[in-house]
């Protein structure tokens, strides 16, 4: 199977539609792991993560980085290519069962994550972030939300680089930041009758 190269490819968005493919690129866009390692930690049978690391691999989202001898076998080890990104073209082209698909995936990973942080303690520190909002917008409105977050997202993988920088010259202790964003058109029927128009945001808040 030829790699996927292009991020217009819409089978990056067909190979993320299986929720444990999810769970692999999760961990694989974290740190360097087995099959058997990841079998471990998703309490998933060995032989289904094998098949879907190597789907992954022949697709290109992760690549085999070392392998270790172990009790008379060989066992590989993956990482991440990066952070996978589904562009608006690769969305449009792919059908709606296997969207519907991959956001099932994606949010069962998303509230499995936020949840064990909320359990261990992750939202205690002052400066976190928590933030829910409905607003109403015309169509251009809807593009400049788009835009917004699509600059903040940059803003932030470059953060992370400067980040990575500093821990690698001053070998400082590294905090594990979650960060999710969002945009979607809320249900028809849970509109909020007191916002008829262009007006302020509705936003609950927590510290920031």
């Amino acid at each position: 199977m030829k790699p996927i190269t292009d991020i217009n490819d819409p089978r990056l968005v067909k190979a993320m539609a299986h929720p444990l493919r999810v769970q692999i690129l999760s961990v694989l866009e974290q740190r360097v792991a087995s099959p058997r390692e990841l079998s471990d930690e998703l309490d998933a049978p060995l032989g289904n993560v094998s098949y879907h690391v190597r789907t992954l691999s022949s697709l290109g989202l992760i690549k085999l980085v070392k392998k270790t001898p172990r009790r008379g076998a060989i066992e590989h080890y993956y990482e991440a290519r990066g952070r996978a990104v589904v562009t608006d073209k690769a969305w449009a082209e792919v059908p709606d069962i296997v969207k519907r698909a991959l956001l099932g995936a994606t949010l069962a990973s998303v509230s499995e994550e936020v949840n064990a942080a909320a359990a261990g303690g992750g939202f205690d520190r002052e400066d976190i972030h928590l933030t829910t909002s409905r607003v109403v917008v015309d169509e251009q409105g809807w593009r400049d939300l788009a835009k917004l977050l699509g600059d903040t997202w940059k803003n932030i993988e470059k953060v992370q680089r400067d980040a990575g920088k500093r821990l690698r010259d001053n070998s400082g202790d590294e905090i594990n930041a979650g960060l999710v964003a969002m945009l979607f058109e809320r249900a028809n029927g849970d509109a909020d009758p007191s916002n008829d128009g262009a007006r302020e945001p509705a936003a609950q808040s927590a510290r920031r």
